[in-house]
């Protein structure tokens, strides 16, 4: 796979050349690439072909946007343990580049079959509009699961979602089953991600370990935590929403969770997406769709 994945960067690359600005030639080399998920599943999906490999090349320019743009409405300093853009040159940049990232991405898509382009548009309206719930959810602490799943399928799952989708079309598979697949693995990956805010350190993470509740987030485990806490702990706990913890908050917290299985709780939901994922795609031969979620899921917590 590393060949065809550095295709994808080499196109991206190509892309941003053919800007002609040194200012965002520049800026985008200092964007951090990540695990590219995206990518690895169109390439999975769909091969390498010349064709798969500008579609990945594409959502993963989508992808960056979104999250420079993430970046700026949760102020964020860093991004994958690399100072973040908005942080360097400033939110008003930080704009800017996403949306030069996505109308470059959406200027390759044109020549693309009409329900690709339009899943992937689609997509990216949906992942605006999970973006907008998650800024007004974070305004008060948050008990509704459903409420938070349906946020993260918007904000994360939607554009994985097509991905799988999309990757699907181009090379002639069942778009239903493999969607599913898409939409399972992205819920399931964000859950896992708002657990390794909780249980991860900040040299794994790239940024300060409970950020996410910092910045008003109310993920899965402080949902189920809150659920069995009594009177004077579930004030304790809504009370420290969306503000810097100190040490003793932070420790009480994850004591907490601990004590509750909170986390674990959290987990199993994540392992019954990931198992469903699994099983959309178990008729047919994809060994490597199944050992993305395994990899995912075999984090020690």
């Amino acid at each position: 796979m590393r060949e065809p994945l550095q295709a994808v960067e080499n196109c991206m690359q190509m892309w941003i050349d053919e800007l002609d600005n040194d200012d965002v030639s520049t800026l985008y080399t200092h964007l951090p690439k990540g695990k590219r998920l995206r990518a690895k599943l169109v390439l999975k999906i769909a091969g390498g072909t010349d064709e798969a490999i500008r579609l990945a090349a594409i959502i993963e320019l989508i992808h960056a946007a979104s999250l420079l743009h993430d970046d700026v409405i949760d102020e964020a300093m860093t991004r994958r343990g690399v100072t973040s853009v908005n942080a360097t040159d400033g939110s008003k940049t930080a704009v800017m580049m996403g949306d030069i990232l996505y109308s470059k991405a959406y200027t390759q898509l044109v020549p693309y079959d009409i329900r690709i382009a339009q899943a992937v548009a689609k997509a990216v309206t949906v992942l605006s509009i999970g973006e907008y719930i998650d800024v007004k959810m974070g305004e008060n602490f948050n008990s509704n699961e459903n409420a938070y799943l349906d946020m993260i399928y918007k904000k994360t799952a939607s554009l994985i979602e097509a991905t799988a989708y999309c990757a699907a079309v181009l090379s002639g598979k069942d778009e239903e089953n493999y969607s599913l697949y898409g939409k399972n693995l992205g819920l399931s990956f964000q859950i896992i991600d708002d657990i390794l805010d909780i249980v991860s350190d900040e040299n794994t993470l790239g940024k300060p370990a409970l950020n996410d509740y910092k910045e008003g987030k109310t993920t899965l485990p402080y949902m189920y935590l809150y659920k069995v806490l009594d009177e004077e702990s579930r004030q304790r706990l809504t009370a420290a929403h969306g503000k810097a913890l100190d040490a003793e908050e932070s420790n009480w917290i994850k004591e907490q969770m601990k004590e509750n299985r909170s986390v674990e709780q959290s987990y199993s939901l994540a392992q019954d997406l990931s198992n469903a994922a699994i099983e959309a795609v178990s008729q047919y031969d994809e060994v490597e769709l199944v050992a993305i979620i395994k990899e995912m899921m075999g984090r020690e917590f």
